[in-house]
């Protein structure tokens, strides 16, 4: 496990390291040419990096510290607007975009608490993949097995390499189906994806107004609390206490979540849950009959395909040839959507999130693994497009659920040490984001001890 920014944090007020080491460091690791660097940044920010260290080691020096993230190098997903930079969200087709003429209000907040923005990662095109696969800018790829070469997970793929690989101590992506959760699962870390309204969009590249939300990738728990009380604009945050699991009531949707897992994602997932039941939590597995009914009722293309096509159909109208052929082909199902299917859609996810918060309302929280296989290779996904489509689907199928349920998520590493990375998915209701944080805590404290 990477060093927590915590660690580093206390390292900082202590002396023992300043944030212009740790800046230079995340930058050599960046720009090492035998390294993932070139694929996992779009944009590096070198001077503008060492900039902000030097200014938050004075500050330090002063006696002040603005957060636990003041002087600790974090990366952003390349959709967020840098006042004075186009904002190409990982495509060519805005590359001659106008500059942003203000920082996003997430961008905005990490440099008020301190932060030293190391660059911007790349991703799938306008983030309309859980894959992270970029033909534009090359696909990082995943830390484990990187000499078959695995997909890193996406759509925040440089976003999740970077933390991995040293390039930042902690990531910011998007989450509209996955997006932040996917990579931290594929590539060993931990993921959070929050209710949506609690971190504005404004001055982020969208891809699905309904659906989306902001969220860190972090090596714990603990980090991605911190970095969400940021984002999150949280005055005097405190940190979560961890969960007591003894007597915690954990339910386990044994319909669609669970189909289609490999046996190394199934073995770790039931070896998982039986440390839960010894930890004295109770573990009840419950049929969901509602998840069974999410892809009829997205048929169509649901939020995401409407939105996105509305967003693009200009863009597309005259560049249609620069986009990724893969992203512009999903992009177009929009068009065909009606206002009259979009009035039935948003009262058929009304009617369904309804329905879920009923069947789950006895419980503290929802268990399922985040994705049901390891991460693919790369070059197979790449050369086959019926591949690329089932293999996303299946990707995406979890963490879509949560999405769709408007609620908030944790994924946590729970595989055995040495193996390929599993990420147990901890969910709860729209709201309960302080909830999740402190099951997330207990359960990433209980799976340390083993």
């Amino acid at each position: 496990m990477s060093i927590s920014l915590h660690e580093q944090a206390q390292a900082l007020q202590q002396g023992r390291t300043s944030s212009l080491e740790l800046t230079e460091a995340a930058i050599a690791r960046a720009a090492d040419p035998s390294g993932e660097g070139a694929r996992v940044y779009t944009k590096l920010y070198t001077e503008r990096a060492r900039a902000l260290a030097r200014a938050s080691d004075l500050t330090r020096e002063a006696g002040l510290s603005r957060s636990v993230l003041d002087g600790l190098p974090i990366s952003i997903k390349d959709l967020f607007d840098v006042a004075g930079e186009a904002t190409p969200a990982g495509s060519v087709a805005l590359r001659d975009a106008a500059p942003a003429a203000a920082h996003s209000v997430v961008v905005r907040r990490l440099l008020a608490a301190g932060a030293v923005l190391t660059g911007r990662t790349n991703m799938t095109e306008f983030a309309y993949s859980g894959l992270g696969i970029n033909p534009h800018y090359g696909t990082p790829l995943n830390p484990w097995d990187r000499a078959t070469g695995r997909i890193p997970g996406g759509s925040s793929s440089g976003a999740a390499v970077s933390v991995a690989d040293g390039m930042a101590i902690a990531a910011i992506g998007s989450d509209t189906g996955g997006s932040v959760r996917i990579p931290a699962a594929l590539c060993g870390l931990t993921g959070f994806k929050p209710s949506a309204q609690r971190v504005p969009m404004e001055g982020v590249l969208p891809l699905s107004a309904q659906l989306d939300s902001i969220g860190p990738l972090a090596p714990t728990v603990r980090c991605c609390a911190a970095v969400d009380a940021v984002l999150a604009g949280d005055v005097n945050p405190t940190m979560p206490e961890p969960a007591e699991l003894h007597g915690l009531r954990i339910a386990v949707p044994t319909t669609l979540a669970l189909d289609g897992m490999d046996e190394h994602v199934s073995k770790t997932f039931s070896a998982t849950l039986a440390k839960l039941s010894a930890a004295g939590a109770q573990v009840d597995d419950i049929e969901m009959p509602e998840f069974a009914q999410l892809a009829q009722i997205n048929a169509k293309g649901g939020f995401t395909a409407a939105e996105a096509w509305a967003w693009h159909r200009e863009l597309i109208g005259r560049a249609a040839d620069r986009y990724d052929p893969r992203v512009v082909s999903r992009i177009r199902r929009g068009q065909e959507i009606t206002a009259a299917d979009w009035i039935e859609l948003m009262a058929a996810r009304q009617a369904w999130i309804a329905s879920v918060r009923r069947r789950i309302a006895g419980y503290d929280a929802l268990v399922l693994p985040t994705v049901p296989v390891v991460a693919p290779v790369l070059s197979e996904l790449v050369e086959s497009d019926a591949l690329y489509g089932s293999t996303n689907l299946l990707i995406l199928r979890n963490p879509t659920l949560i999405n769709f349920l408007d609620g908030c998520a944790l994924s946590v590493p729970c595989q055995e040490e040495g193996s390929a990375p599993v990420g147990l998915m901890i969910a709860g209701a729209n709201g309960a984001d302080r909830r999740i944080l402190s099951i997330g805590m207990a359960v990433e404290d209980l799976l340390a001890t083993h």
